[in-house]
């Protein structure tokens, strides 16, 4: 399976795996960039996975079923364009043989899903993570709760190191400024910038990532290091043992007014 990132709009990206012959995609924010690709590569689309319902991802969604009748896959609680197979935490989605399990992961909105397809065929395991999980950064609160982001994150942490992580916004050069201000003495940090800024200049896409590498750098999923913990107490002045997800909240702050 062939993974691409299909660009749309400013900063989007819109993923799709194909076979040869068929293909799935995410988060069609717009159908073009999709009609464009199957055209190119003679391709049938299979499915669609949506993981929440923001325009920018759903935009496309009912011109690319109207027009190739693909399957659509989308969270139980939230507003998709009909007809979609509503999705929980514990189901599955099963399109070119592939079962994609999904991962519950509120937050940036009440009802967001990711998509997790383990390893197989000698290839690394997949993640689409939607707005929930970004290369050195996460998606805003608009609908959930720190606690609920928190937990999610935590969630997605646990998968395998390998995982390639396929968010759908190219924000990785602006998270990592954010994450050079909460640990500038992050080693790995500087690295994965540096390669990161090489890729960019070169016009190539930063993602996907790989959650070991995101586990080291992304001061999100680092809230409880000792050096996010007191970086954020210091800046947010707060309690000498301040809750987890007080730091949290306080973390996503720090980044809504960075600048």
């Amino acid at each position: 399976m062939t993974l691409v990132p299909l660009p749309a709009f400013a900063d989007n990206y819109i993923w799709m795996l194909q076979d040869g012959s068929n293909a799935i995609v995410v988060d069609p924010g717009d159908a073009q960039p999709v009609f464009d690709a199957l055209t190119r590569d003679k391709l049938q689309l299979a499915a669609i996975l949506v993981t929440h319902h923001h325009p920018d991802h759903t935009g496309g969604v009912a011109a690319l079923h109207a027009a190739t009748g693909a399957l659509v896959f989308g969270p139980a609680r939230e507003r998709i364009p009909e007809p979609f197979t509503p999705l929980s935490h514990g189901d599955s989605a099963e399109a070119l043989g592939r079962r994609f399990m999904v991962i519950d992961v509120p937050g940036h909105t009440a009802g967001h899903i990711a998509y997790f397809l383990p390893a197989s065929d000698g290839q690394a395991p997949l993640l689409f993570c939607g707005d929930t999980l970004f290369s050195g950064g996460c998606g805003r609160l608009f609908e959930g709760t720190p606690a609920q982001m928190l937990t999610s994150l935590d969630a997605l942490a646990a998968l395998p190191g390998d995982t390639r992580v396929c968010c759908a916004h190219e924000y990785t050069l602006a998270n990592l400024r954010f994450a050079h201000a909460v640990e500038p003495g992050n080693a790995d940090l500087t690295q994965y910038t540096a390669r990161c800024e090489s890729l960019r200049a070169r016009g190539q896409p930063t993602l996907p990532s790989q959650l070991a590498t995101e586990r080291r750098i992304n001061p999100f999923l680092r809230s409880r290091e000792a050096t996010v913990l007191r970086a954020v107490r210091e800046h947010a002045e707060l309690s000498a043992h301040p809750a987890e997800a007080d730091v949290f909240a306080a973390l996503r702050q720090w980044k809504n007014d960075f600048r």
